[in-house]
């Protein structure tokens, strides 16, 4: 492997558990600002990932790419009482360490006080979207990485990503992901690589940067999940939908009835509506869809859903195209993933990227989304009652001079009565992260 662990300074007692140790959310009345939160990312970072633990501290992670260097992957910590921790930690760094705008890494942090680190690596000599889903485990809270292992064990010459994680224990978790192994069904339509259109940055619409043929001819994309205990010890994989969207995120929220997931569906004739399964009782349900907009597209629009929990509610934001018209919508459930309400449009039109992010406080529901045309790309959030129905605020936080999938996939985090959102930008042609604390 073209990749090494590296060894980090501690990170102490973090914990992702339930939410028992969160204080008690403010109201959501008054009016909101969005304030320039400073990161410790250097110029040339992206693909960050946002994660908050159950002591109030936040951990952001990203690749550092700059022409001439190996890749980073790296994060650090925050606390609204002591800002950030003095350096950025690395994880792993290597030439093999994939930075991709919308297969990024993720982290997590178990009750036991460990942290887990999962990233995508290209294989040598392979073809352009081969790679393997990598997770790590610290085991003394992020003294050492010492322990790696491939999540996919196919060991076969395909795409593997987008994946998602979250406590199964103190010492454990799941993870699911997107897989490439297998042979297609025959019924299954192929679809056609992204139209070339697809590939220019100053496109405005849900496809602008996107567009993948989502992985090779005779594949087909499956929906995987395993689980990990402390040892990097696996159990056996479920596959939970053997046709899904081929490069679309995968996400996950914990609900009071067990882990929910979220991902893109995908049947033989291309529809790639948005579906949910939730595991109860020692097995995972049957994949549901959010809502039939009967979206057919021959490309993979890597456009997957944002999903947020807490209790029994469950908030679910995506993009589709009805008649052609770039939508964003949002639904709400009720009984933890089982059914969904009708949804609310969040915005529409040319200008609306496929790139949402979605937080839910108890409160109110926090959205962040992009739009982009002639001057540029803006970012925008809103806030919402706990039913949807209501729209409380709409912020614009920032005009960005990323074009496409310069700006990558927003990362959203909110409680306690504000949100904090993480983003790429471009300065003269270099990614930067930007940050933002949305407070009264």
């Amino acid at each position: 492997m073209n990749i090494r662990i590296a060894t980090v300074l501690a990170v102490a007692a973090l914990s992702l558990a339930a939410c028992g140790n969160k204080p008690p959310a403010k109201p959501a009345n008054g009016k909101f600002t969005a304030q320039v939160w400073p990161l410790p990312a250097e110029a040339g970072s992206m693909a960050p990932d946002l994660v908050r633990t159950p002591d109030g501290r936040i951990l952001l992670s990203w690749i550092n790419r700059r022409e001439g260097r190996r890749n980073v992957l790296q994060f650090s910590s925050y606390t609204e009482a002591d800002g950030w921790q003095s350096q950025p930690r690395t994880i792993a760094i290597g030439n093999s360490l994939s930075a991709s705008a919308a297969n990024t890494p993720h982290l997590l942090a178990t009750r036991d006080g460990a942290l887990w680190a999962q990233w995508l690596q290209s294989r040598p000599n392979g073809a352009k979207h081969d790679a393997d889903v990598v997770l790590a485990r610290s085991r003394d809270g992020g003294m050492t990485w010492a322990q790696m292992t491939r999540v996919n064990d196919d060991g076969a010459p395909a795409e593997h990503g987008f994946a998602a994680l979250w406590p199964t224990g103190d010492d454990s978790l799941g993870i699911a992901w997107l897989d490439g192994r297998a042979p297609a069904d025959a019924t299954e339509t192929q679809p056609e690589s992204a139209p070339a259109a697809a590939a220019d940055a100053s496109a405005t619409h849900a496809m602008a940067g996107m567009g993948h043929d989502g992985g090779d001819a005779g594949k087909s994309t499956q929906l995987r999940v395993n689980g990990f205990d402390l040892n990097l010890q696996r159990g056996a994989d479920v596959v939970l939908d053997p046709h899904s969207c081929d490069c679309c995120q995968v996400t996950v929220a914990a609900t009071a009835r067990g882990p929910l997931l979220a991902y893109r569906a995908r049947n033989a004739e291309n529809v790639r509506d948005i579906a949910t399964l939730r595991f109860e009782n020692g097995a995972w349900s049957a994949p549901k869809i959010v809502h039939a907009d009967d979206w057919k597209i021959d490309a993979c629009p890597v456009a997957g859903p944002a999903l947020a929990a807490q209790g029994n509610t469950a908030i679910v934001v995506w993009y589709s195209e009805r008649d052609g018209k770039p939508l964003l919508q949002l639904a709400r459930s009720t009984d933890a993933g089982d059914s969904f309400s009708a949804p609310v449009e969040l915005d529409a039109g040319e200008p609306v990227l496929g790139r949402a992010a979605v937080a839910f406080d108890g409160q109110q529901v926090w959205v962040a989304w992009l739009r982009e045309n002639a001057p540029g790309q803006t970012l925008m959030v809103a806030r919402y009652s706990p039913d949807l129905q209501r729209r409380l605020q709409t912020i614009e936080v920032a005009r960005l001079g990323a074009r496409g999938m310069a700006s990558g996939y927003l990362k959203l985090l909110a409680g306690d009565g504000m949100a904090w959102l993480v983003w790429t930008d471009s300065v003269s042609g270099v990614a930067h992260l930007k940050g933002a604390r949305i407070t009264r």
